[in-house]
């Protein structure tokens, strides 16, 4: 479903305009009588799934850090 609105009229209910689009509508907004914008919903991108790279930490990575190191994190 396609809705017109005016400029004036969206700007005092934007968030309720906003609502709308995020529920599939699409908006076209008139300045007048000529359209010069439509809201419409974007797609959403399907999230990431963790763990996509295949890489093991080392069991050494745990391992205590040798003194030449430890000192140059401490200057």
């Amino acid at each position: 479903m396609v809705k017109a609105v005016k400029v004036q009229y969206a700007k005092t209910h934007l968030s309720a305009i906003l609502a709308e689009v995020e529920a599939g509508a699409e908006v076209i907004i008139s300045r007048g009588d000529t359209p010069v914008a439509r809201l419409a919903p974007i797609a959403q991108l399907p999230g990431r799934e963790w763990g996509f790279v295949p890489y093991r930490v080392p069991s050494s990575f745990f391992d205590p850090l040798p003194p030449s190191e430890l000192e140059a994190w401490e200057e």
